[in-house]
């Protein structure tokens, strides 16, 4: 574990640096991401951004000011990435053993760099990057503002979740006060829907089962429901925020069918749950209002574990 200034001045003395995304890209390795290479290029350095998957046409607004490059990396950066795993094909075979410096907020970081900065206080990663950037001296403008505060406010629900502090609306307010057009942000991200994700709602809400007398709700999201909706990856961001918003709900999971025939489980949950501590059953981690973890076994056998284990820490827990 290094200092932020410490992780400023890994920066400062690289001249080009690489910046990787986690796979199933969200707002905030995303937002984090394009802020820092903006911030880079802003002091004269070479910097680019890469992510295994296909980045959402959504978040085009925060790409448009940033041109690919190609160069051979003296420095590569992951940004809110807990572990090298998550970085997905083809960047871990790349890049997973290549990486100098990790920047994260996640208390479940498995310290896969051998340098890193991890702030578990921290709300979103994209508030670890706007005071990284005002250590070094960067100004921070309307493009790099509107890439920090998309990552801001999808990784607190609009500043909806329990990992809010005061210093997140502080860091908020100083972004807005650039000019940035928050609003149409937050339309963007949280009202806006294509007619693919609407089909694949309705297959969700479909999906949906109780546990433990209604305080777990379980849904699916598989291949099929995926294909028959149209549903591009872009599309099934924010689905599993779906059961925790369900009265009486005090842990939401969802279920997502991968390539491998494996299980992608999301929890989310409300105090005094902690969904990181139920994930951590199977290897995974995260948040305590949300966490992951992957389940390899068919979807009944997997669904049946992660609501035995949620069961379990709910009797001794709650």
């Amino acid at each position: 574990m290094i200092s932020l200034d410490d992780a400023a001045a890994i920066l400062q003395s690289s001249e080009k640096t690489l910046i990787l995304c986690h796979r199933y890209p969200d707002g905030d390795t995303l937002g984090s991401a394009a802020a820092l290479c903006l911030g880079l290029r802003k002091t004269g350095k070479r910097a680019r951004i890469k992510c295994s998957d296909k980045i959402g046409a959504k978040y085009d607004y925060i790409f448009k000011n940033i041109r690919d490059d190609d160069f051979t990396p003296d420095l590569t950066v992951t940004v809110d990435i807990a572990d090298k795993e998550l970085l997905g094909e083809p960047l871990l075979s790349a890049y997973g053993d290549k990486v100098g410096l990790c920047i994260d907020h996640h208390p479940s970081n498995t310290k896969y760099t051998p340098k890193y900065f991890v702030d578990p206080k921290a709300a979103a990663t994209c508030e670890i990057i706007f005071r990284l950037l005002k250590l070094m001296g960067i100004e921070i403008d309307k493009p790099i503002a509107s890439a920090l505060y998309t990552g801001i406010t999808t990784d607190t629900g609009c500043f909806k979740y329990i990992n809010v502090t005061p210093d997140t609306y502080r860091i908020a307010a100083d972004l807005v006060e650039t000019g940035i057009d928050s609003p149409s942000i937050n339309r963007i991200m949280f009202d806006t829907k294509s007619r693919a994700r609407v089909e694949m709602e309705k297959r969700v809400m479909d999906s949906i089962e109780y546990a433990r007398g209604g305080s777990i709700a379980v849904i699916e999201i598989t291949k099929k429901m995926i294909t028959e909706s149209g549903a591009v990856e872009d599309d099934l961001d924010g689905l599993a925020t779906i059961p925790r918003g369900i009265e009486g709900v005090l842990i939401g999971i969802t279920l997502r069918e991968k390539d491998d025939g494996t299980y992608k489980i999301s929890l989310r949950a409300h105090p005094p749950a902690d969904a990181s501590d139920i994930c951590a059953v199977f290897g995974g981690g995260g948040h305590k209002g949300a966490a992951g973890c992957t389940i390899a076994a068919p979807l009944k056998d997997a669904k049946a574990k992660i609501i035995n284990a949620a069961k379990e820490y709910l009797d001794k827990n709650i």
